[in-house]
């Protein structure tokens, strides 16, 4: 008991000290991990963090290659990289975040956001570029069938296997940075949604070996939301710039188009033409009839509520702008008549006004005439 009270007391197990450490105690951690290697007694240890694990030499017509296959022991290399995202995220945050936000002054709700659509669009750009490089490295996009042909895609080459842990680790982060970044309340929900939605998205791909269909799909996602962070990052150093808000909208809905296409064309079509159609789970065959209804009712029912989440935000973007111009159009007219009463005012003071046909001063009263002496 007096142990756990000297703990709770010592400022290594403070909450202060998580919130503004936790990169530092992430890079320790990877640093130990690294130096493991150096050692011949903990090296097989600490490739099983580093490196992807279950690699299977498969003999072709030019030789052997190494391919990979998931398993429990994926779980220890996404514990690895989820500290290293934390230690980029901190890296991207203090090295360019923090010093843009110095310079805009931005109130504290609008900095949470900036800070959230900064760290995403870092990581889209990257995710796309990378993505798109598997895909044209292993053929996919040059040949579609490879799709849904030789279903099970049980074995992975090692670029695909690297990317699904590494999507994996930098999701599972972003749920204890919603504590150290001391996200507030009201955002929280929001953020858990669409969090919870790539985790079942990726990890659904990757354990039911729909792997190459899941790189074309996180493909045409990333492109739209990359657009959207990046038009959220000008409006709050410019709230006139809204241009880049039409083209994610474009952007938005054809991909959404091209996501539910491609979903009904690979596993309604497809996977429905392949020879093998059972359910085992040992070799990583899930084709069957009821496997194919329910990816294709939780694609279409993900693709459906983010058509809603947009149409309910360009309905209250539009209520906004709209609003917006009333008050403008109402202000300018009550400019104008303020100014059109002072300029009256002004002439009646300067010359006074005419009333049927006889000059009135200011007071109401006709001005005298001057006598004008006789000589």
């Amino acid at each position: 008991m007096a142990f756990r009270r000297r703990a709770k007391s010592h400022p290594l197990f403070s909450q202060e000290f998580l919130i503004h450490n936790h990169a530092d105690v992430g890079f320790c951690l990877v640093l130990c991990v690294l130096v493991a290697l150096m050692f011949e007694v903990t090296a097989k240890t600490a490739f099983l963090f580093i490196l992807p694990q279950y690699n299977v030499s498969v003999p072709t017509a030019d030789g052997e290659i190494v391919l990979y296959h998931y398993g429990l022991k994926d779980l220890v290399t996404i514990l690895f990289y989820i500290f290293i995202a934390i230690i980029l995220h901190a890296v991207v945050q203090e090295y360019a975040l923090d010093k843009i936000n110095r310079r805009l002054h931005l109130s504290k709700i609008k900095h949470s956001k900036f800070n959230e659509s900064g760290q995403l669009v870092a990581f889209h750009i990257a995710s796309m570029a990378w993505c798109l490089y598997v895909l044209a490295t292993e053929g996919y996009l040059s040949n579609p069938k490879s799709l849904w042909e030789n279903y099970p895609h049980v074995h992975l080459p090692f670029q695909v296997k690297f990317f699904y842990l590494c999507q994996l680790s930098y999701w599972l982060h972003a749920l204890p940075e919603l504590y150290f970044q001391k996200v507030r309340k009201e955002e929280i929900p929001r953020q858990l949604q669409y969090i919870s939605l790539y985790l079942v998205h990726i990890a659904g791909a990757y354990l039911l070996n729909l792997t190459r269909l899941g790189l074309i799909l996180l493909l045409l996602q990333y492109v739209a939301e990359f657009l959207f962070h990046m038009a959220r990052l000008f409006y709050f150093t410019d709230e006139n710039n809204e241009k880049l808000f039409n083209a994610w909208a474009v952007v938005f809905v054809i991909s959404r188009l091209f996501t539910l296409t491609l979903s009904v064309l690979v596993i309604g079509f497809g996977l429905a033409r392949v020879d093998n159609q059972a359910f085992d789970p040992e070799k990583g065959n899930f084709n069957t009839l009821l496997f194919r209804m329910c990816v294709l009712l939780l694609v279409c029912f993900s693709q459906a509520w983010m058509m809603w989440r947009f149409i309910h935000f360009q309905l209250r973007r539009w209520r906004e702008y709209w609003n917006e111009q009333s008050a403008r159009k109402k202000a300018a007219a009550a400019a104008a008549a303020t100014h059109g009463k002072q300029q009256l005012k002004t002439i009646k003071r300067e010359s006074g006004y005419h009333e049927n046909g006889v000059v009135k001063a200011e007071n109401g009263t006709s001005p005298r005439t001057k006598k004008i002496k006789s000589p």
